[in-house]
């Protein structure tokens, strides 16, 4: 299983409405980046990954999981872009700030830190277990 990072405007997309879509989810489509893109081609079935309130909040608000591989993104006429389904596990039971991850010493090396702009990122298992203790979750899930 690997491990994610889904950021998303909450004035556009937010937590509450991907935990409304229920067990069928959602597209995690509009991504017009291909690295992010590539991200999405290499997520598996169950693989988590954490929702990120960006430009609003700016803190980890929930975890997700993919529900669907990777497809033809809907929003768009170019074949090239594609996007998998995430679905709502658990809310964080108290967010994680970016501040709180940038005072982590052993964060400084996730991608939210070093590639911020980046929409759809990996997380390694031991920054994912990290986060989630920071957030309050005991029993992460996997």
């Amino acid at each position: 299983m690997a491990f994610w990072l889904f950021k998303s405007e909450p004035f556009k997309f937010s937590w509450e409405m991907l935990k409304a879509k229920g067990a069928e989810g959602e597209q995690w489509d509009g991504v017009r980046n291909y690295q992010a893109r590539n991200n999405m081609r290499a997520m598996k079935i169950g693989d988590k990954g954490f929702f990120y309130h960006s430009n609003e909040g700016l803190e980890v608000v929930g975890v997700a999981e993919v529900c669907a591989l990777a497809h033809p993104d809907t929003t768009s006429d170019d074949p090239r872009w594609e996007c998998v389904d995430i679905r709502a596990v658990c809310d964080m039971p108290k967010p994680v700030t970016l501040k709180d991850v940038k005072a982590h010493p052993g964060l400084q090396q996730m991608s939210l830190v070093t590639s911020m702009r980046l929409s759809v990122q990996p997380v390694t298992e031991e920054e994912y277990l990290e986060v989630c203790r920071m957030g309050g979750l005991e029993n992460p899930p996997r």
